[in-house]
């Protein structure tokens, strides 16, 4: 689940990238652009994976107390770029499809079709570096496997039907409330990393455990209960936390999630995302 929350919300925001620069060439008659915007968004997707594997490689070698510390930083570095995304596309969802619209037509008049291509490759490269990121932290010093694969693809494939759905002009899709949605779950996520972060940082003796544990129970435990192990992959339940690995998920949850809350109903009457792409003709 937490495989597919991340490639579900980073790719849909790549497909979009994708589906309004199509729809714009499609409205000004310029097909033949659009190959380039294509294999923009292809390389960019192969060297996310490849960094990928680089980084997985890297990290998934340390042991010990270095694997330990490289956790803590790797999941408060994605946890600071995860609510750094939130906010970000909470305020830029009015104007993104006027700003890539304005930015293919610059691309367009100065560089040409190599830069409408570079346009789309940097979209999709920093989604996918940043699907890395996230999707590491949630794997490294944890048994990797097969349904975690499987959830990225199901999320991905999620992404890409949404992102064609926006280019066909469908109404189906309300963007509004599926960046609201998914920004309370990303937040309760980033809030779980925050809380791994510490927990990490206490294994190798950076900061002090204080009270560990607050409290066990033996509900729930993510090694015998796939409802534990959902929890613990989203929201990083523990059955034995300490004082601070809790203390730390709060602290962060209730400001981010409370200014999270707070600023996308005030956005709400007046963003204009949730207008597709439009694939409309000329009209």
């Amino acid at each position: 689940m937490a495989a597919f929350l991340i490639m579900l919300r980073e790719g849909v925001e790549a497909a979009l990238v994708v589906a309004i620069l199509l729809a714009y060439l499609d409205r000004t008659n310029r097909s033949e652009a659009v190959r380039w915007v294509w294999m923009g968004a292809f390389i960019a997707v192969l060297a996310s994976l490849g960094v990928g594997v680089v980084i997985w490689s890297t990290v998934g070698s340390l042991e010990g107390t270095a694997e330990q510390l490289t956790e803590g930083i790797v999941a408060l570095v994605a946890a600071s770029l995860l609510t750094w995304m939130v906010f970000w596309m909470g305020r830029e969802a009015r104007t993104i499809k006027d700003a890539l619209e304005s930015r293919a037509d610059s691309a367009l008049v100065t560089g040409g079709l190599m830069s409408l291509g570079a346009l789309a490759f940097v979209a999709v490269l920093r989604e996918g570096l940043e699907s890395t990121l996230f999707l590491i932290s949630t794997t490294v010093g944890e048994n990797a496997s097969g349904r975690q694969l499987l959830g990225g693809l199901i999320g991905i494939a999620a992404a890409i039907t949404i992102g064609y759905l926006f280019y066909r002009g469908s109404h189906r899709i309300d963007l509004r409330r599926f960046f609201r949605v998914t920004g309370v779950l990303i937040v309760l996520f980033a809030a779980g990393l925050i809380s791994k972060a510490v927990h990490e940082f206490q294994e190798v003796g950076m900061i002090p455990t204080l009270v560990d544990p607050v409290w066990t129970v033996h509900f729930l435990d993510p090694a015998s209960s796939t409802i534990g192990l959902l929890l613990k992959s989203l929201f990083g339940w523990r059955t034995s936390p300490s004082l601070l690995t809790v203390g730390s998920y709060f602290a962060y949850l209730v400001p981010v999630g409370w200014r999270f809350l707070t600023m996308t109903t005030a956005l709400e009457p007046e963003t204009a995302t949730a207008e597709p792409a439009a694939h409309r003709g000329t009209s």
